[in-house]
């Protein structure tokens, strides 16, 4: 286009305005470019990010000491209540059941009147018998006073010395005769002497198995009542054949082993007693020995055919290490607990255990008395590892002293341990 004649530059249209703006918008984003950029470098850089992140924080554990202290070698087993005797009350006579002496579940004693046959007819037959003796007696002596005068005959050669050995002879057929009415009078006092039933031992009688009035026929299989001895009264229980050698060990020293009875849930002792005796043979298809422990029961707690559980107290061990069963751990090195160092830091220690008592266990190796030892949170632990001990409310401490044994040990000692 044409610029018109006389114009003059000023008048022209020009882009000068907007080629000035262009450099500064380009600077305003160069500038924002590099400011992000070093607040990404900043922010990525490894040395200010391992400042800025907090120390992390040691884990927490519950600890408790290793202690000197009592601790007994229990070996537990499955048991049943079994009275020392239980006895089926049976009638030895024939005849009409007059009376019964006791109620049903009634304690009696040995000799105490329990029922009452019909006596009559078996006096009726002694009366028989007796009268019986007393003419065969009077025969007798007729009998011995021709003995006497047939022998006085016999040395005047008056009779046949046959007459005189055959009235001998008639003596002793005569006496003969005697024994035996004395022998049937004596059994029909025998016979007499059944119908008055008694208690052959003190126990406890069950329910009545014939009302008065029914006639006992012999043999009379289901008996009279039932009587069970409850005391004393026995347990049998079992234990495994492993454990039987340390058992019959301490038994055949003389030492009296005491068993404690607890109930089905094994959280109350009912009885202490001793160990009786032990079974002379392993049952092969559960690989255990029964062994059977008396009891006084003179509180009637054991009931017999009661589920109960037994602890037999094998041995009492004196001033060991001890430690909660919670702090041994079990791996790769075997058993091993968690030492806690002086600067709060944790070691791994193998240890050799022994007998184990509910939630305590004896250390024979590894630690000793008075180390710290953890008990809660060791599965976050590695060999180490610093750690923060805080309080632990549910812990058992791990000894109790000499003069403080465990309440098992208590329930399980009444009769004595080694």
């Amino acid at each position: 286009m044409e610029r018109p004649v006389g114009a003059s530059v000023a008048d022209t249209p020009s882009t000068t305005p907007k080629a000035r703006k262009s450099p500064l918008l380009s600077l305003l984003v160069v500038v924002a470019l590099a400011l992000a950029a070093f607040g990404l470098w900043r922010w990525l850089r490894p040395g200010d990010s391992g400042r800025n992140k907090p120390e992390p924080t040691p884990p927490q554990v519950g600890a408790a000491k290793v202690e000197t202290g009592d601790i007994n070698q229990i070996i537990s087993g499955l048991g049943t209540v079994t009275p020392l005797a239980t006895i089926t009350v049976q009638a030895q006579i024939a005849g009409q059941l007059m009376s019964v002496g006791y109620k049903e579940g009634q304690i009696v004693k040995k000799g105490d009147f329990l029922a009452q046959i019909d006596q009559r007819p078996y006096e009726a037959l002694k009366a028989q018998y007796v009268g019986q003796l007393a003419h065969d007696q009077g025969v007798l002596e007729q009998a011995r006073l021709d003995n006497v005068r047939y022998a006085t005959l016999l040395k005047e050669n008056s009779i046949a010395r046959q007459t005189a050995e055959d009235q001998a002879f008639i003596v002793k057929q005569d006496e003969g005769q005697v024994a035996t009415d004395k022998a049937l009078i004596a059994q029909e006092d025998l016979n007499i002497s059944y119908c008055r039933i008694v208690a052959p031992v003190a126990g406890r009688v069950g329910l009545r198995l014939v009302d008065p009035g029914n006639y006992v026929n012999l043999p009379n299989t289901n008996g009279l009542v039932v009587l069970t001895q409850l005391q004393p009264i026995s347990v049998i229980f079992v234990v495994p054949e492993d454990n039987i050698q340390d058992i019959w060990a301490e038994q055949r020293s003389g030492t009296a082993l005491a068993v404690a009875a607890t109930n089905r849930t094994d959280d109350k002792v009912l009885a202490n007693g001793q160990v009786d005796s032990i079974d002379n043979l392993v049952d092969t298809t559960t690989g255990t020995v029964k062994i059977r422990a008396n009891f006084p029961n003179d509180d009637f707690k054991l009931f017999p055919n009661q589920f109960v559980n037994a602890r037999l107290l094998l041995r009492a061990l004196k001033s060991v290490a001890v430690a909660p069963v919670s702090a041994v751990q079990h791996g790769a090195p075997g058993a091993y607990v968690y030492r806690i160092k002086p600067d709060d830091t944790v070691e791994v220690r193998a240890v050799k255990t022994g007998v184990t008592e509910g939630d305590r266990v004896q250390i024979l190796s590894g630690v000793n008395s008075g180390d710290e030892v953890v008990v809660d949170g060791a599965d976050r632990l590695r060999d180490g590892m610093k750690v923060r001990i805080v309080a632990d409310p549910g812990n058992v401490a791990a000894g109790q002293g000499e003069n403080q044994p465990s309440s098992s040990a208590k329930s399980a000692s009444d009769g004595g341990g080694k």
